[in-house]
């Protein structure tokens, strides 16, 4: 759980230039939001021991919407603040979805097609923000850190190796030994990051830390595109960890609905807390695949733990100094399965001329406008503008459509 919950936090503050205490305190609100949804997911909602994690889905909106708020003369903040209210929307539909048994009648459009075309311009149009931050590449700067480059190069290749080749716990753990050993040898060259200010031993997480949520209609159907997509996560973990676990697919549908329902709550309450909405893991799987560890209890314990760690600043202090260019390379090594995943999600069936035309499509106009600036869009209105400039919902939409509106022959 705090290999998973470390890296995005780290992320996010670098690319809205957060200071090394909002940092901190971003760091403190994701383990509280984790271990919370952890624990409620494990007792209430789906009941599987599915560790909850910061949603790549949601660093890639941070992401698009930091770059649009800059270029469209925002603040940081505002943006910030129109992300608290999309988050509690977005919370909002999943709840909705969950309670009226929705999520189980719009599986059937979560193809293999749409899956692997979600993951690919996941990882395209987040490649380009996790490289810059790996070349210590600053905002408004376009120098390469050298030294800075060199050690998240290692810390890259050390996730990588240990995920591909090692066994046991050193695969289990590659992305937690990658970034100590590249905090570890950046603290020992380039030196550590100064505390700007003391913390308090003990503290709650701070409420709406970036201010009241704004809200602004125009967010709403990203929303609404992005609580549809993340079923699709939610569905493959739970499907995932059964296996594993020996289970069958009874009850999996009442598994998903409840599962989706808590998701709900969970990302209003990330929203509340002003952190990144967690998503349930699917890499659990493969964490209870190498431990065989398939009990509840111990999951449910270790969600308290961090969830306990939360309230003590000094710890997330110490861990908010690991520099964002770890962070960036640490989390760039994961996405070298996540293309595999897509990939093998296109080959699962036969790629006919309408598949591959489909894809082709949406690869054009997603990566396409992945690529234009966003003032190309000021003229049109602001929900326009929110859709348009994100490549993932773009993309992911076009295959959806074109999938549920071409249909086979047969």
């Amino acid at each position: 759980m705090l290999a998973n919950a470390v890296a995005l936090p780290i992320v996010i503050g670098s690319i809205y230039q957060l200071d090394y205490i909002e940092t901190a305190g971003l760091i403190q609100r994701t383990f509280f939001t984790v271990g919370i949804a952890s624990m409620l997911q494990g007792m209430f909602g789906h009941r599987l021991p599915i560790m909850e994690i910061p949603a790549g889905i949601w660093v890639s909106v941070f992401t698009v919407m930091a770059m649009t708020g800059a270029e469209t003369g925002g603040s940081y903040t505002g943006t910030l603040q129109a992300l608290e209210m999309t988050m509690l929307m977005t919370g909002g539909f999943l709840f909705l979805f969950g309670a009226f048994k929705v999520s189980q009648k719009i599986l059937p459009i979560f193809t293999p097609l749409v899956t692997g075309a979600f993951f690919l311009f996941l990882t395209v149009q987040l490649s380009g923000t996790l490289l810059k931050g790996m070349l210590g590449i600053q905002s408004g700067s376009g120098t390469i850190q050298g030294t800075t480059a060199v050690i998240a190069f290692l810390t890259f290749f050390i996730v990588l190796g240990l995920s591909t080749f090692a066994r046991g716990w050193l695969s289990s753990y590659a992305v937690f030994i990658g970034i100590v050993i590249g905090w570890v040898i950046h603290r020992l060259i380039l030196g550590g990051q100064k505390a700007e200010a003391e913390m308090p031993l003990f503290s709650l997480p701070e409420l709406f830390a970036f201010g009241a949520p704004t809200l602004d209609w125009s967010l709403l159907p990203m929303a609404f595109i992005t609580a549809v997509i993340s079923i699709s996560n939610i569905v493959a973990s739970i499907t995932a960890v059964k296996q594993t676990l020996g289970e069958g697919k009874e009850n999996q549908g009442l598994q998903v609905d409840k599962g989706t329902m808590f998701s709900g709550l969970n990302t209003m309450m990330a929203g509340g807390m002003a952190t990144v909405a967690n998503v349930p893991g699917a890499t659990s799987a493969g964490f209870i695949a190498i431990t065989g560890q398939k009990r509840k209890n111990p999951f449910i314990y270790a969600a308290v733990l961090l969830l306990f760690t939360a309230f003590f600043p000094p710890v997330t202090r110490v861990i908010s100094s690991i520099p964002s260019s770890v962070a960036n390379a640490a989390l760039m090594a994961t996405f070298v399965q996540l293309v595999g995943i897509a990939i093998n999600n296109f080959t699962l069936e036969p790629l006919d001329s309408r598949k591959i035309t489909i894809v082709g499509i949406a690869y054009l106009f997603g990566m396409g406008t992945m690529f234009l600036p966003a003032e190309v869009f000021s003229a049109m209105p602001a929900l326009v503008q929110n859709l348009m400039s994100n490549g993932l919902l773009v993309g992911t939409a076009l295959v959806i459509a074109m999938e549920q509106l071409w249909r086979p022959k047969n």
